[in-house]
């Protein structure tokens, strides 16, 4: 079977911050940004790796959710616990830098974790964790 992943869906808030962070500081490039009814869908991806992409969403734009449910997003997003992605960098201390210096909220430092790894953690605008790893 030869099955790769495509693409992955982060939840926003503010598609205008989401769109500088991940841009911007990442430095992904924009594949698409569509509108409609009032909200925006954008599409980013690391420079050349053109078969992977994030999709930004507005996460209230789920069809048949309920102001429960609507309530419950918004919550979690706030703390941070909605919707996670890892990442991976051979240069974690350079990436980690260039993150710090943007001002996104750090939530680890690099660290070497005892199950063999050496990562980071922070929080993009709209409050999801970003794992980064280091590529060994």
């Amino acid at each position: 079977m030869d099955i790769s992943i495509h693409s992955t869906f982060l939840p926003h808030n503010d598609p205008e911050e989401s769109l500088a962070f991940y841009r911007d500081t990442l430095g992904f490039e924009v594949r698409n940004d569509v509108g409609y009814a009032g909200m925006r869908w954008v599409t980013v991806g690391p420079t050349g790796q053109p078969g992977t992409s994030i999709v930004l969403y507005p996460p209230f734009a789920t069809p048949g959710i309920t102001d429960d449910e609507r309530r419950t997003i918004e919550e979690m997003m706030a703390k941070g616990t909605y919707a996670i992605i890892v990442l991976a960098t051979p240069d974690l201390d350079g990436a980690f830098e260039r993150l710090e210096a943007s001002g996104a909220e750090v939530v680890q430092e690099p660290t070497e974790q005892p199950y063999g790894i050496r990562d980071c953690a922070i929080r993009d605008p709209a409050g999801n964790l970003i794992r980064i790893s280091e590529l060994r």
